[in-house]
């Protein structure tokens, strides 16, 4: 939307707009991101407080934390559940000319013991498996951070503000699609390494790693190896968990005959 200046003259907005290309992109930062920086209020004064957090996404494409009550932004959040999460890796040369984007957010805590609880903890320890040392400890809980809306930069000159449905996968039954995906993860890292590898260093064009499968959702699946991460999109989303056999399949198929 074209606005003016103090001369009257119209100035060009720097927002373009949004696009399905923005939309995966917002995406796969989310979805993709080890860590990112939480901006909340501090509990008791109201000053801006920023954290890094590690980050792990639900089905769904929320993203998710796991927090102690000790530190400074779970009482933030607990306070006032308004908060922004800011994920992209700065990665090599000028930082600023990597794409990342700014997630505005409500925190909602999930309940211990929960169906959503146990999905949630699956899938970041996933991500984080290191974190088995202390995810059931009593002082820590997972949030969901329940997404809004964002601002993304693409690099420079490439402004987008996305909306909820910009950045969220439709899930009409995420406990089936959980189920599903425990056994097909095992399956593949267990049964089909050649498979999983072929998947990043092929299709992905990722370097060579003890890559292995991590997540999957309705778009696509995310690879890790160590502190890297990849992520692999469907051609189609998918709008039952058992389509996921035929299109695995059908992508180690693709991957050999690279």
């Amino acid at each position: 939307m074209e606005s003016q200046d103090e001369t009257g003259r119209e100035k060009k907005s720097v927002i373009r707009p949004t696009d399905d290309q923005a939309r995966q992109l917002a995406k796969g930062l989310v979805r993709s991101a080890r860590f990112g920086a939480l901006a909340a209020l501090e509990a008791g004064t109201g000053h801006p407080l920023a954290s890094r957090v590690a980050v792990a996404s639900d089905i769904d494409g929320t993203p998710v934390i796991l927090t102690s009550l000790l530190s400074g932004h779970t009482a933030a959040i607990l306070e006032t559940p308004s908060c922004s999460l800011l994920v992209g890796e700065p990665g090599k040369g000028d930082p600023l000319a990597h794409p990342r984007t700014s997630l505005f957010c409500k925190a909602v805590r999930i309940e211990r013991g929960s169906p959503t609880h146990n999905r949630l903890r699956s899938r970041y320890l996933a991500r984080h498996p290191k974190a088995e040392l202390y995810v059931d400890f009593g002082d820590f809980s997972f949030f969901r951070l329940e997404l809004e809306r964002a601002s993304l930069n693409g690099g420079f000159g490439k402004a987008f503000e996305l909306q909820k449905e910009d950045l969220l996968t439709p899930v009409d039954d995420p406990e089936r699609w959980s189920a599903m995906e425990a056994g097909a993860v095992t399956h593949m890292n267990e049964d089909h390494k050649e498979a999983v590898r072929l998947y990043a260093e092929a299709l992905c064009k990722a370097d060579k790693a003890n890559w292995r499968l991590a997540c999957l959702d309705p778009e696509g699946l995310d690879l890790v190896a160590g502190d890297k991460v990849e992520r692999l999109w469907f051609a189609d989303p998918l709008d039952d968990p058992q389509d996921l056999r035929s299109v695995l399949v059908a992508l180690a198929v693709q991957a050999r005959n690279i």
